[in-house]
C-alpha cells in the first residue's frame, strides 16, 4: 500500500511499505557472542520513499504504475495433469529467437485429451501431424492446422495458429497401457503392444490392426498378463518387428514379419533396448550395446552358452485319413537333424500320449566305403539332387492288438505330426543354415 505526500513545487513522492525486509535481528559472533540480542523490527528500513515523477517536474511522466491486479494462489503447489499437453514459446536459431522457456498462461498452449483413456504415455510426430498414445487410446493432432468439418460431416483442413490443434482419435478402443518402450517405427507403420487387452497391434495408414492374432492370440493374452516389462523396436537388417516380454526371471523375445503376417522366430536374449542405425541391428544389456548383424549364430552377448536353433513344423496332408508317415524330407542346407516326430493319439488304448519315432541324424559326407557302409546302417539324413531324406523308424510300443509293430515296422500311424528340426549351432559357427520346406511320404494306413 502506498500513500501521496503533497509538498511545495508541486513533487510528489509515495512512502511504500516493504513486506518482510527484516525478519530477525543478526546474532552476534564471536568474541561478542555472550551478548544477549533480541529481535527488534528495524523500520527505517521497512520503508522507502520514491519520487512519482521524472526529474520532480510539474506534469512530467509519472513513473509509478499504480495499483496492478494480482492473483494469490491458494494452493501453490505442482500439478500432475497426466492427459494434458503444454507448449512453450518458438526457438528459431536463423533470427536467435528462443522462447522456449516462458509458458505464457495469457495464450492458448495446452491441449488436453479425455482422462478416461488415462495417462499420455508416448508421443511420435509423423509429418504434419503429432500422434499420441495414451493407455487406452490412440490419437492424432494436427500441428499449425486445424480442420473444419462442415454439416454434412465431411473435413477440410486450414491452417491455424494453433500448435496443436484438434485431436482425433483412431478408431478402436486400443492404447499402448504403460509400456510406451514397446514402441517402433518403420516407415509408415507404428507398432506398439496393449498389455491390458493382451494384443500387439500395429498403427498404418488403414488404421490399426491386431497383428497378435496371426495365430498367436492366445500366446500373448497368457505372456502379456504376466510381464513385468516389454522392449519393442525394429530390426531393420531383417525388417522384423522384435519385442521382448519380460519377468524378473523369465522372458521370450520373438519377431513379426510383415513379408508373411506371422511371427516367425523365438530367441534366446534378454535386451534392456532394442534399436536399428544405419541398416544393422543393436540390442543393449547390463550396460553394453550389441550388434546382432554379425558373429556367431546362437550366441548371444556373454552367455556362456551357444543357443541350438530349432524349427517345429506340423505335417497335416488329407487330415480326415488315417495315414503312415514312411519317410521324413528337407529342403535347405546340410547340418539339420530330426529330434522328435510325434502324432496323435490314434489307437484308444494306448493312452500314453501317441505314436513317436526316433531321431534322425545330420547328413554326413562318405569319403571311404567303410564309412559308406557304416552310414548305410545309420538312420541319419541322405542326400539326394540337393534334397536330404531318411526313413521313419518305429520305436513305439505295441497297442491297441495290432500284429506287427515296435522296432520290426517302418513309419509312424497318425491323422497328423508334429516334427521338431535341430540345428547344432556350435558345429557351424559362422556359417549360416537354412531350412526352407520339411515333407513326408505318406499311405493310407492298413493295419
Amino acid at each position: 500500500m502506498s500513500t501521496t505526500i503533497e509538498v511545495k513545487y508541486f513533487n510528489t513522492f509515495l512512502i511504500k511499505k516493504i513486506k518482510n525486509v527484516v525478519e530477525q535481528a543478526v546474532k552476534p559472533v564471536a568474541p561478542y557472542n555472550n551478548i544477549p540480542y533480541s529481535y527488534t523490527a528495524n523500520t527505517t528500513y521497512d520503508w522507502y520513499v520514491e519520487e512519482s515523477r521524472i526529474r520532480g517536474g510539474y506534469n512530467n511522466t509519472s513513473v509509478d504504475f499504480g495499483v496492478k491486479a494480482y492473483l494469490d494462489e491458494q494452493e501453490p503447489l505442482q500439478q500432475n495433469r497426466f492427459n494434458t499437453l503444454i507448449y512453450s514459446g518458438i526457438y528459431n536459431s536463423r533470427t536467435g529467437i528462443n522462447n522456449t522457456n516462458q509458458f505464457s498462461v495469457g495464450e492458448d498452449i495446452t491441449r488436453s485429451t479425455d482422462p478416461a483413456n488415462g495417462s499420455i504415455q508416448k508421443l511420435y510426430a509423423e509429418d504434419t501431424n503429432l500422434i499420441i498414445f495414451q493407455e487406452d487410446k490412440v490419437s492424432r493432432a494436427l500441428i499449425d492446422k486445424d480442420a473444419i468439418y462442415s454439416a454434412e460431416g465431411g473435413g477440410s483442413v486450414t491452417s491455424s495458429n494453433l500448435v496443436i490443434g484438434q485431436i482425433v482419435a483412431y478408431a478402436g478402443e486400443y492404447g499402448i497401457s504403460k509400456d510406451p518402450f514397446s514402441f517402433a517405427v518403420f516407415g509408415y507403420r507404428k507398432y506398439f503392444t496393449d498389455r491390458k487387452k493382451g494384443c500387439v497391434l500395429r498403427l498404418s495408414a488403414d488404421g490399426i490392426t491386431e497383428i497378435s492374432s496371426y495365430g498367436m492370440h492366445d500366446f500373448f493374452r497368457d505372456e502379456l498378463a504376466d510381464a513385468t516389462k516389454v522392449i519393442g523396436g525394429w530390426d531393420i537388417h531383417n525388417k522384423n518387428y522384435i519385442v521382448s516380454l519380460q519377468t524378473d526371471t523369465t522372458y521370450k523375445t520373438l519377431s513379426f514379419d510383415e513379408s508373411v503376417l506371422g511371427w516367425t522366430s523365438f530367441f534366446t536374449y534378454k535386451p534392456d533396448y532394442v534399436t536399428s542405425l544405419v541398416n544393422n541391428f543393436y540390442s543393449f544389456y547390463s550396460g553394453k550395446v550389441y550388434l546382432h548383424s554379425s558373429g556367431q549364430y546362437g550366441k548371444f552377448y556373454d552367455y556362456p552358452e551357444i543357443a541350438d536353433s530349432t524349427v517345429t513344423v506340423v505335417l497335416n496332408k488329407e487330415p480326415s485319413l488315417v495315414k503312415n508317415f514312411k519317410t521324413i524330407n528337407y529342403e535347405g542346407a546340410d547340418g539339420w537333424q530330426m529330434d522328435t516326430f510325434v502324432t496323435n493319439d490314434y489307437s484308444l488304448t494306448n493312452i500314453s500320449g501317441g505314436d513317436v519315432a526316433g531321431s534322425v541324424g545330420k547328413f554326413a559326407l562318405q569319403t571311404t566305403l567303410s564309412s559308406l557302409e557304416s552310414d548305410m546302417f545309420l538312420n541319419n539324413f541322405k542326400r539326394k539332387e540337393n534334397k536330404f531324406f531318411a526313413n521313419l523308424i518305429n520305436t513305439s510300443l505295441a497297442s491297441g492288438g495290432e500284429v506287427l509293430w515296435g522296432a520290426s515296422s517302418s513309419g509312424v500311424k497318425g491323422f497328423w505330426s508334429t516334427t521338431k528340426f535341430k540345428l547344432i549351432n556350435a558345429d557351424y559357427p559362422t556359417t549360416k543354415k537354412e531350412l526352407f520346406a520339411v515333407s513326408s511320404d505318406i499311405v493310407e494306413s492298413s493295419y
